[in-house]
């Protein structure tokens, strides 16, 4: 019998993370001290390309101030437990103190409180209170109600946010959020998340956004790779959207930056993030680490609470350092957790880059032994 060959054929390509790459030295070193970090969102010129996660365990207004004070932003989520409970610290409590065989539904049950409507306006005026930008973050379905109470009370930045976001979305039963009449209608600046590929990206940028969140599933308390199969590596994900943010810039002459977030636990995996053509990172365990996060050394997905297909898990990171320490250190670690501001411009000198911009052009090379070569002794615990 004759062989048939088949007449179509899938291929897959290779996705690479952090943990497989490597950053190449440049031809030129500049010194730490003379890099600029900067990056913009809007009509906001930001010193510290770093944003703390809208996660529970991470951002409450007192965080949020504090991160603001010192160059970043912080993303409050507009329907966690800062704004169903008056008090959220009894919930925070709870949650941390809940074995492990029930914390899951501990937290279920938890999110069943209605949000207020009336906590959002005050959750954003603490925040401005504080002298800083006011950033915020709900998912589509609530977008439209919660951002003219949010922009009322001062809002800076709104973040529409969900695992998967596209400018495309089909429901018999819904309808969808327009990006682009949502863009118009909200008077300040726009970031939509979460994305990891080229053709979706783009379509998001031509609606208006003002910024885009990159990653499905890297982080260390979401489980969405697991329940649902989906995401790619965050070095491809960030390099396929980096792509079609160069190209609508070449496109449209508007530059939409990228936010490269999840998946990064260290400095290295942070300037790694910026070669690959992130504009700035979203960060969350590392955060979730410092003394002045409202979860007491614990971590938990923002998909945990979900009634039917929970997409995260408690997870305990421990209290590491200050967030002062977290950012620009001093620190005595070794493990890159610490003074990630400090790594980022040691890796910039040392690829030469003056800006964020020039990094995007640092060459990287697969190198899965990066981490190993030559590592035996610590690999062997011997410290």
């Amino acid at each position: 019998m004759e062989e048939r060959a088949p007449k179509t054929r899938r291929e897959m390509r290779r996705a690479y993370g952090f943990e497989e790459v490597a950053l190449v030295p440049g031809a030129i070193t500049v010194n730490p001290e003379d890099v600029d970090t900067a990056w913009q969102l809007g009509d906001h010129l930001l010193p510290v390309p770093v944003l703390a996660s809208a996660m529970d365990a991470v951002v409450d207004p007192s965080f949020a101030v504090q991160l603001g004070q010192l160059g970043g932003l912080a993303v409050l989520n507009l329907e966690g437990l800062q704004t169903r409970y008056e008090f959220p610290e009894e919930p925070l409590l709870a949650i941390a103190e809940a074995p492990p065989t029930e914390v899951t539904s501990v937290i279920q049950k938890i999110y069943r409180e209605p949000i207020k409507p009336n906590l959002i306006g005050e959750r954003v005026q603490a925040i401005k209170q504080g002298g800083v930008l006011a950033v915020a973050s709900c998912t589509p379905t609530n977008s439209t109600a919660f951002a003219p109470l949010a922009v009322e009370a001062g809002l800076d930045v709104f973040v529409v946010q969900s695992t998967v976001t596209t400018a495309r979305h089909s429901s018999r039963t819904s309808q969808e959020l327009s990006f682009e009449r949502f863009c118009s209608s909200v008077p300040i600046p726009i970031v939509v998340g979460n994305c990891v590929g080229y053709q979706a990206s783009y379509e998001l940028m031509q609606t208006g956004i003002a910024g885009l969140l990159v990653g499905v599933g890297p982080g260390a308390a979401c489980t969405s790779r697991e329940v649902l199969g989906v995401g790619v590596p965050q070095v491809t994900a960030t390099m396929d959207c980096a792509a079609a943010r160069d190209d609508y810039y070449a496109d449209s002459g508007r530059y939409v930056p990228i936010i490269t977030d999840g998946g990064m636990s260290s400095g290295g995996d942070i300037c790694k993030a910026f070669a690959a053509g992130a504009d700035a990172v979203m960060l969350g365990s590392s955060f979730a680490q410092a003394k002045e996060a409202p979860g007491r050394g614990y971590h938990w997905g923002m998909a945990t609470p979900h009634p039917g297909l929970p997409r995260g898990t408690r997870i305990r990171v421990g209290i590491s350092g200050t967030l002062q320490q977290i950012l620009f250190g001093p620190s005595s670690r070794t493990d890159g957790r610490h003074n990630l501001m400090g790594a980022l411009r040691t890796s910039m000198g040392t690829c030469g880059a003056r800006t964020i911009r020039d990094m995007h052009r640092t060459e990287m090379i697969i190198a899965p032994s990066i981490t190993t070569e030559g590592k035996m002794w610590q690999l062997a615990g011997n410290k």
